[in-house]
């Protein structure tokens, strides 16, 4: 008998045990960031060194993330949840990197309307497109990793956040073979096509991103790493 595959994680509130460990640690580690302390601003650093690589091969990054829990499920596939979560937390620091506003939001934009976000006006814009499928048509983590590297400076350009906690979960089902890679494109290319242009919700402006003294903080970070 065979077992259908679980729904894909489109809805931003159904995480599983990945996506809720990622949300709790890039959240934690963001909000060290934004408050400027040492230990946040030099874990992201190292961390950053990892984007759009094969995390599992870069000992320095072994110890900055608390995984204990992923350990604590008997469930989960232990080496595909370890990579999800490090490979969704070396794209964030990326994406963090001198933005003095939350890049991880947490039921915040899905990949496919991030990437939207990115088109002028809201329309289909050829070039963004194509690296949005060049990331979907990847057939190793490795080589998404690498792709979603180049759409992650993207949106870091345009201070375009995203949800960091339901990517890694969707990283995390992309290595369940067969169903997982399709699972997740579809659900990227729905986001993708059900986009609207909105204006931004006032709640979710973070007051450190306007002013110079987000500008001289993020200086500071930027010359001491």
């Amino acid at each position: 008998m065979t077992t259908a595959p679980p729904a894909p994680a489109q809805h931003h509130r159904n995480l599983g045990p990945v996506g809720t460990l990622a949300g709790s640690e890039i959240g934690r580690l963001q909000k060290g960031y934004l408050d400027d302390r040492p230990d946040a601003v030099a874990a992201l650093a190292r961390l950053r060194r990892g984007a759009g690589k094969d995390t599992a091969t870069i000992p320095d990054l072994w110890g900055l993330l608390d995984t204990e829990h992923l350990y604590a499920d008997p469930a989960l596939h232990q080496d595909a949840a370890h990579t999800a979560l490090y490979t969704a937390a070396t794209l964030y620091s990326l994406h963090q990197q001198s933005r003095g506003s939350r890049m991880h939001r947490p039921g915040g934009d899905e990949l496919g309307a991030a990437v939207r976000r990115l088109m002028p006006g809201g329309d289909m814009d050829e070039p963004t497109r194509k690296r949005f499928v060049r990331a979907g048509s990847a057939a190793t983590l490795p080589v998404l990793a690498t792709r979603l590297r180049e759409i992650v400076l993207l949106l870091r350009r345009e201070d375009i956040a995203l949800d960091y906690a339901l990517l890694a979960e969707q990283l995390y089902q992309w290595q369940q073979r067969p169903w997982g890679p399709d699972s997740v494109r579809r659900s990227w290319g729905r986001s993708l096509h059900a986009h609207r242009a909105k204006p931004a919700d006032p709640a979710d402006v973070d007051p450190a991103a306007d002013g110079s003294t987000s500008s001289s903080t993020d200086d500071r970070k930027d010359s001491a790493q």
